[in-house]
């Protein structure tokens, strides 16, 4: 009887440790973590976490619908998919009081436009689309969107990003246009203007950013819209060659979030991973590995000194008069999916 009362604690405990440890499931953009965030969590609380990528919001949504709201605890999503994402029912509403280490947010990312009173979503890192060059090719400081648009200008092989939204964006930016007209004449500018370019011999194609990257670093191409921390990161391997900036026209700055979706099936683990990356010194190594600015401003005095003076990261405050964000178009999404669609297959 003994071994038998034995037995059952020792079944019980373990599967007290295996429920107490739980895993998470992990959703998120592609080089978008340090390597040693993960095994540190994993190491500090017990929990198992598994990874998947995406390379575009629409794929990251798309799946969530598919079923994948019970499939993953934290998703990443861009600030401009935050109100479509909660109005299809996709995220949960968060419980602050699990996320002590909001306090550490700047103001600026408290209560943001697309997600009032933070209700569903908390900010992970901010930056802009910019443009990864060879600087033996493309001379000056701040690259102009031009050697993509206007064919006079170009001085070889580009690569387009393949986001709807933020192409557009970029493309509106150059024109000097708002980035979320819904003006009849104006997107008819940027539907004209994103088809000369893909009739350029110069063109290469669409690419996710992480794409351009790679192709400008092996001679394949000029130049590449990237994300900033994307570039960056691919000038760290090529520095006598490769240069990124914010180009002067201005661009799109964005904000990634984490977000639980719905039908979280390990919310719990979900509310430590969140909590975790707000921490300072974690804030700050997820920073300082992805060359993306942090949202987080008691993270601040353990960003590297050089990322925190490099304008590619952190622009002038007379360039952030420069940026747009992308807004949620409600039914109008609707005209600039038929928009891209267009300039896709033509």
């Amino acid at each position: 009887m003994r071994k038998i009362l034995l037995a059952i604690v020792f079944v019980l405990m373990t599967a007290m440790s295996a429920w107490s440890a739980g895993e998470l499931n992990l959703y998120i953009w592609s080089e978008y973590m340090g390597p040693e965030i993960v095994p540190n969590f994993e190491k500090e609380t017990g929990v198992k976490v598994r990874v998947d990528y995406y390379e575009t919001m629409e794929d990251m949504m798309a799946k969530l619908q598919a079923g994948g709201m019970s499939q993953y605890d934290v998703v990443v999503p861009t600030d401009y998919g935050v109100p479509a994402m909660i109005k299809l029912g996709l995220l949960k509403e968060l419980d602050h009081s699990k996320i002590p280490n909001m306090k550490n947010l700047n103001p600026k990312f408290v209560n943001a436009p697309y997600d009032p009173q933070n209700a569903h979503t908390v900010a992970y890192q901010w930056g802009t689309l910019g443009m990864i060059y060879n600087k033996n090719k493309i001379e000056g400081p701040v690259p102009s969107w031009s050697i993509m648009f206007d064919e006079s200008k170009q001085v070889g092989p580009f690569v387009l990003l393949d986001s709807m939204r933020e192409m557009l964006g970029i493309t509106q930016c150059y024109l000097g246009l708002d980035v979320n007209t819904t003006n009849t004449d104006e997107l008819k500018k940027v539907a004209e203007l994103m088809l000369a370019a893909k009739k350029s011999a110069n063109f290469q194609g669409f690419d996710v950013g992480v794409g351009g990257r790679s192709k400008v670093l092996s001679g394949g191409a000029v130049a590449a819209i990237t994300y900033n921390g994307d570039g960056l990161r691919g000038v760290e391997e090529d520095p006598e060659n490769v240069a990124f900036a914010n180009p002067a026209e201005g661009t799109v700055i964005w904000v990634d979030n984490m977000a639980i979706p719905a039908n979280a099936p390990n919310p719990e683990a979900a509310y430590q991973f969140i909590n975790y990356i707000l921490d300072a010194k974690v804030g700050a190594g997820l920073s300082n590995w992805t060359r993306y600015a942090t949202p987080n401003d008691a993270a601040k005095p353990f960003i590297t000194p050089e990322d925190v003076a490099n304008i590619a990261i952190y622009p002038t405050s007379e360039y952030m008069e420069k940026l747009q964000f992308l807004n949620d178009l409600g039914d109008n999404a609707r005209v600039y999916d038929e928009l891209w669609t267009m300039i896709k297959t033509r």
